[in-house]
């Protein structure tokens, strides 16, 4: 684990230490059911569901961490399953409690708003990647021109522009 973080909403009658790893936050059980303000069994009902219904594989959203807890006056550590963030979304959606309605809410804003930021996102390096390229293919057509064309010997002077010309290579022959 790399960082451990406390939540705690104003509807929570606790707080609840989230773990922060492998780029995924990560609770137990009794903290999901605390989150939704729901009891353990009632939560494990939909974690199994979750997991037999096929909307998450199991072996790659639940991990087993050392915790230590306070048993009977006793400091013992066990290893306890956390569940990543898919799960505690998907919970959370089915899970039927001011809380989760709450979660609900939120999470339905919180995607909202990245899709939003996304969408703006790809689209402006979309844009930008067009931009680029334009522009490669501009020096591919002067890198091909300078290579294997003559540069040109005549007509680079438009009419009327003789006299600018003489005097051009008139200065040109003084600077020698």
């Amino acid at each position: 684990m790399n960082e451990i973080i406390l939540y705690q909403a104003d509807e929570l009658p606790e707080r609840i230490e989230v773990r922060v790893g492998e780029e995924t936050v990560w609770l137990n059980r009794q903290q999901i059911a605390s989150l939704f303000g729901r009891d353990v069994k009632t939560i494990g009902k939909h974690i199994n569901n979750v997991f037999s219904e096929g909307e998450l594989v199991e072996n790659s959203t639940v991990a087993k961490f050392a915790t230590v807890q306070n048993e009977g006056g006793r400091i013992i550590e066990r290893q306890i399953e956390y569940y990543n963030l898919d799960v505690i979304i998907s919970v959370g959606y089915r899970v039927k409690s001011k809380q989760g309605t709450q979660f609900r809410i939120w999470a339905t804003n919180v995607l909202r708003e990245y899709l939003m930021k996304g969408y703006a996102v790809n689209n402006r390096i979309n844009r930008l990647e067009d931009k680029i390229d334009s522009i490669n293919q501009k020096v591919n057509e002067i890198d091909f021109q300078i290579k294997f064309a003559e540069l040109p010997t005549q007509g680079i002077f438009f009419d009327g522009q003789i006299f600018d010309a003489y005097e051009f290579v008139s200065k040109l022959n003084r600077s020698n």
